[in-house]
C-alpha cells in the first residue's frame, strides 16, 4: 500500500516516527513522509530507511483562516494526484486538515495520533477559550472520518469522548511514541545534583516553575546545577530570549541552546525534570527513563503515566514551584535515590515504552501487522 504520513516538524519524522516509518517500509509498503520544512538531513535519513520525503507547507502555530484554507485545498489536490491508500497524521494541524482533505479527496482509510492537546486546551484566558471552541469543532469534523484515533494517555482519550469528538470504540490507547531503548542506552549516573530539563521554551511546559524552583533550591544548596536545553518558540505561550537571559544572569539556569542529539546531555545529568501542564506522553521523559535517570514531573495528563511516585521519581502539582523545589531537594539530601530510582526508570522504559512494542500496537490496529 501507499502510506502518507503527515507531521508538523521535519526532524520529528526521524526522531519520533523513524522506527514506525521504518517498520512500514520493511513490511513492503510505499511510505511518503511529509512536513513543512525543506530539510536535507531529514530527507537523507528517511531515504536511508526507504521512505520518501515531501514538503507540505503549513504554519505550525496560530490560526489564519485564509492560509489554513489554502493549505486544505492544496492537500485535497495533492491527495487526488498521489492517491494514497492510507493516511496517518499526527499533531494538530496535520490531523485536522489532513483528515478533512483525505475525506474530500476520497481517501478511504485515515488514522490520527493525538500527541497532546497543547495551547488550545490549556484553559485560562478568553483567547484560549475561543481557540478551544474552534479547535474542538474542527477536531469533531475531522476525526469522524478516521478509522482509528490513537491517544497517548487515557485523559486525552476520555476528554475527546466526553466532548463527542470521537467514539470510544474508534479510539486506541498507546504508550506514547515509545522510545528506542537500544539507542537511548542506560548510562552510569553521577549522584551530584545536576538537574536537566529538555523542552521547547513554552510557559505551558513549566519552564517558569523550573526557574523559580531552581532559585529556591540554590538558596540552600548553591552547588546544585539546573540546566535547560531546547529551542525558543513562536507559540503564544513562548518564553522570551530576554527572560532566559535574566535567569542566566542571576545564575539560576544554565541555558544550553539546542541539540539534535540529547544523549550527551542526559548522560551528564543526574535527575530529569519536566513540570509540564499537560502532555500526550512526553518523549523527553521516556528518553531520560531509558538512560536510567529518575524523573520529577507533574501529576498531569500524559506526565503522570511515566512515574510511579516514589519508585522512579516524584510527581508534583501543576504550577507549584515550591513543591517542585522540594521534590528536587530530596535528591540532594538523599543522593542514593538517584541511582535506585534511575534503575527503576530504565526497567519501566523496557517494560512499557519500548518503541517496538508501541509500533506493534499501531500496526495491528492499522491492519498492517
Amino acid at each position: 500500500m501507499r502510506i502518507v504520513v503527515l507531521g508538523n516538524y521535519a526532524k520529528s519524522l526521524v526522531l519520533f516516527r523513524g522506527p514506525l516509518l521504518s517498520a512500514f517500509s520493511k513490511a513492503g509498503h510505499e511510505v511518503i513522509a511529509c512536513a513543512p520544512e525543506h530539510d536535507a538531513a531529514t530527507e537523507a535519513a528517511l531515504q536511508y530507511i526507504g521512505v520518501r520525503y515531501c514538503v507540505m507547507p503549513v504554519e505550525r502555530a496560530g490560526i489564519n483562516p485564509v492560509k489554513d484554507l489554502i493549505f486544505l485545498i492544496r492537500l485535497v489536490w495533492w491527495f487526488r494526484v498521489l492517491q494514497p491508500d492510507v493516511i496517518l497524521a499526527y499533531t494538530i494541524k496535520p490531523v485536522i486538515y489532513g483528515s478533512l482533505a483525505a475525506h474530500l479527496a476520497g481517501v478511504r482509510v485515515t488514522y490520527s495520533i493525538i500527541t497532546g492537546l497543547g495551547y488550545a486546551f490549556s484553559g485560562g484566558t478568553i483567547k484560549r477559550r475561543i481557540v478551544n471552541g474552534l479547535v474542538t469543532r474542527l477536531y469533531r469534523a475531522a476525526l469522524k472520518t478516521n478509522s482509528t484515533v490513537f491517544f497517548q494517555n487515557p485523559d486525552d482519550l476520555m476528554l475527546f469522548v466526553s466532548l463527542h469528538i470521537v467514539k470510544e470504540r474508534n479510539a486506541t490507547l498507546i504508550n506514547g511514541s515509545g522510545v528506542d531503548i537500544r539507542y537511548y542506552a542506560q548510562a552510569p549516573v553521577d549522584t551530584r545534583p545536576i538537574f536537566l530539563m529538555i523542552t521547547r521554551l513554552l510557559r505551558d511546559k513549566g519552564v517558569v516553575e523550573y526557574a523559580e524552583a531552581a532559585r529556591e533550591v540554590k538558596s540552600s544548596h548553591p552547588h546544585a546545577v539546573f540546566r535547560l536545553l531546547g529551542p525558543l518558540d513562536s507559540n503564544p505561550s513562548a518564553i522570551s530570549r530576554s527572560e532566559v537571559g535574566a535567569w542566566q544572569q542571576e545564575g539560576m539556569i544554565d541555558y544550553l541552546g539546542t541539540a539534535d542529539d540529547v544523549r550527551p546531555f542526559l548522560r551528564n545529568a543526574s535527575v530529569y525534570v519536566l513540570p509540564s501542564y499537560r502532555e500526550g506522553t512526553p518523549r523527553s521523559v521516556l528518553e531520560a527513563m531509558a538512560m536510567g535517570r529518575p524523573i520529577v514531573t507533574t501529576d498531569a495528563p500524559g506526565c503522570r503515566e511515566t512515574v510511579v511516585d516514589g519508585e522512579n521519581g516524584f510527581l508534583v502539582p501543576v504550577k507549584d514551584a515550591k513543591a517542585l523545589a522540594a521534590a528536587m531537594e530530596r535528591f540532594i539530601t538523599d543522593p542514593q535515590l538517584i541511582d535506585r530510582m534511575g534503575k527503576r526508570s530504565r526497567e519501566i522504559a523496557e517494560e512499557k515504552y519500548d518503541v517496538e512494542n508501541v509500533n506493534a500496537v499501531i500496526m495491528k490496529a492499522m491492519g498492517l501487522a
